[in-house]
């Protein structure tokens, strides 16, 4: 006869019960399928039902994680680990999964939905640095997806497959919707509420939550969002879709859907870098930088996220997003000039000017005013990621204010990781394990008992739980609007500023706005 602890991690859903297990003294339930594995003939199709099981399920660990090529972050040796441990998980086309961590299955508690980074060709929601424990402690239900990437998620294959595979190019969208429906079907029995669900994620999982806030079936699915470094303000066109589905079948030697249905994983997954190369850059690369990835296909996916206007599907959703100071920081770390910071001022001009074109002497002008003393390296750091990330986040929140809605609120994260004598400042990514509250868990350089990372998660929760990000740990938070462009600051002492880097925002707002017309 189980005990009352071990029968509370017994759980019905809507395929059959599931037994969970307890992490950090969280109830955590690993890796529950929310549909069918992908592979054979369910390969570039929508996602399928779960074939429902008898008895009860272990769910007390991690069983898959998408298939992918994965290199270090960053690509050094001294910080490779910044982020910790891997996912141990082996590579499965069985991968449609979620992770649930929840207090209490007796509660009613508000939802938070990850969605993971990694551009839409890598990642997963299992890390340990995005382990939901922490976060759940904050009387938040926290859930994890993981979903099919790159070519297996993205290749558009309608076609060579007929109707029946129109929405292939956009498969690993369908399945996160399937995710989010599994949870409104499910999470109540977890303990969470289904009429207050927050999604958030990080980069490319920003890029998710910024193509669901504008496809039709999504709406209802979720209430709040939090975009976290990771914009996407424009989608594949179909022309570009089809340009890098035909380097595909041209690598792999097939233009048959049953072949492409049958190949080993690993055949599939070699594709990937030579047709990237031979389907050439973005003819959007300041707005659309994913070329695996959503696109518009004129049924689920019908517009972009933010391109020439923010969807008035999501109006009335509260949105919180931002970036880290350094974002580039992190991307740059295999190049020797930059991590050496013996990158010349004549290499710093050729450099901007892939970015800036004939605006390349007002770019350099500008920097060299607003951030005097910085050396070329550092002023290029500072040059990508205004240009790369940090634009699209304000370019989305500028078309989200010209309509209607709910409130918006706009964030940076400027703490600066001591790692490698300072030189990865605030990299793209370090923010996450603050969100989590798990820096104990990283190589950051964060102390473990980093108050700053508490803060950030109260203070995610309670947006999760409210609408709003406010908390007693921060000053007043206000909305993000024109005129006053109010930001928090998350440094060691959040603070308000209003309109940061103006001059910096407004050349890139100029400059890319003309470039993707």
């Amino acid at each position: 006869m189980p005990n009352d602890q071990t029968a509370s991690l017994i759980v019905e859903t809507t395929a059959g019960r599931v037994r969970g297990t307890s992490v950090d003294g969280m109830p955590v339930w690993f890796s529950i399928p929310y549909g069918a594995p992908t592979g054979g003939a369910n390969r570039f199709r929508p996602p399928q039902p779960v074939e429902p099981w008898a008895g009860v399920r272990d769910a007390t660990a991690v069983t898959s994680q998408a298939p992918q090529i994965r290199g270090a972050y960053p690509n050094r040796l001294e910080v490779a680990d910044f982020l910790g441990a891997r996912d141990p998980a082996a590579q499965s086309e069985d991968c449609l999964t979620a992770t649930v961590w929840s207090k209490s299955t007796a509660t009613k508690l508000p939802v938070m939905v990850w969605l993971h980074g990694g551009a839409y060709s890598t990642g997963s929601g299992n890390a340990d640095y995005v382990r939901g424990s922490r976060l759940a402690r904050r009387d938040v239900v926290v859930v994890t997806i993981n979903h099919r990437l790159n070519i297996f998620g993205f290749l558009d294959v309608s076609a060579i497959g007929g109707p029946e595979f129109k929405e292939s190019g956009n498969a690993g969208l369908l399945d996160i919707v399937a995710g989010l429906r599994w949870v409104r079907d499910n999470i109540a029995r977890f303990g969470g509420d289904p009429s207050c669900v927050t999604i958030f994620g990080e980069s490319g999982g920003g890029a998710k939550v910024s193509a669901l806030l504008a496809m039709p079936m999504a709406q209802g699915l979720f209430h709040r969002a939090i975009i976290q470094s990771g914009c996407a303000v424009r989608h594949r066109t179909a022309d570009r879709a089809a340009a890098v589905t035909s380097s595909v079948l041209k690598a792999l030697g097939s233009t048959s859907i049953a072949t492409l249905q049958a190949l080993p994983v690993a055949e599939l997954l070699a594709a990937i870098a030579p047709a990237e190369a031979a389907a050439g850059p973005s003819p959007h690369p300041f707005f659309d930088r994913y070329p695996f990835g959503p696109m518009i296909d004129g049924s689920a996916v019908p517009d972009h996220p933010f391109d020439p206007a923010a969807s008035t599907l999501s109006a009335g959703i509260p949105v919180m997003l931002g970036d880290t100071k350094d974002e580039a920081a992190g991307f740059t770390v295999h190049d020797d000039k930059i991590w050496n910071r013996t990158l010349t001022l004549d290499e710093l001009r050729g450099r901007v000017q892939r970015l800036a074109g004939d605006r390349t002497d007002d770019v350099l002008a500008t920097y060299a005013q607003v951030m005097p003393g910085l050396s070329p390296a550092e002023w290029l750091i500072a040059i990508t990621t205004d240009a790369l990330y940090r634009n699209r986040t304000v370019v989305a929140a500028y078309r989200m204010m010209q309509r209607a809605g709910a409130p918006i609120y706009m964030y940076s994260f400027a703490w600066n990781s001591p790692r490698a004598g300072g030189k990865l400042a605030s990299p793209h990514a370090a923010d996450v394990p603050f969100v989590f509250d798990t820096v104990d868990l990283c190589k950051t350089g964060a102390p473990p008992d980093q108050t700053l990372s508490a803060t950030m998660a109260d203070v995610w929760a309670a947006f999760a739980i409210t609408g709003q990000p406010q908390h007693a740990k921060i000053p007043h938070w206000p909305n993000y609007e024109r005129g006053s462009r109010a930001m928090m600051i998350f440094e060691e002492t959040p603070r308000i500023t209003h309109d940061p880097g103006y001059s910096r925002r407004r050349i890139w707002t100029q400059i890319t706005t003309a470039t993707e017309g």
